[in-house]
């Protein structure tokens, strides 16, 4: 199906990410690290990047900054545990399909990745 990259200072978090969309189909890979992630987007084609908005060394918002740089194409889903509408509304202007709360919601997650890569 489709090629989604997960970006999540927390381990676990991207593994939880990856258990719920493989059963979709999806290629998932998992990233901690920034600089790694977007080094993986220069050199292949990824769909779709779930972003986590707290991570090592970057914002989540630069992140996507970066991403759309190289992949203007690719579409993205910002994770937050810390929602304001400041950085909703700054992850959407830069770029970002969808803006979603911690923790996940399974249903959620599958229904938003269904809806952003089937338009």
């Amino acid at each position: 199906m489709s090629n989604i990259i997960a970006v999540d200072d927390i381990l676990d978090a991207t593994k939880l990410i990856k258990r719920i969309l493989e059963r979709k189909g999806h290629k998932i890979f998992p990233f901690t690290e920034e600089e790694e992630a977007i080094a993986f987007v220069e050199k292949n084609e990824v769909d779709l990047a779930i972003l986590d908005i707290k991570l090592k060394k970057m914002s989540g918002v630069e992140v996507l900054e970066e991403l759309k740089k190289r992949s203007p194409s690719i579409r993205v889903i910002i994770l937050t545990g810390y929602p304001t509408i400041e950085t909703a509304r700054e992850c959407l202007r830069l770029g970002a399909d969808e803006y979603c709360v911690k923790p996940i919601d399974k249903d959620e997650l599958e229904d938003k990745v269904q809806q952003i890569l089937s338009t």
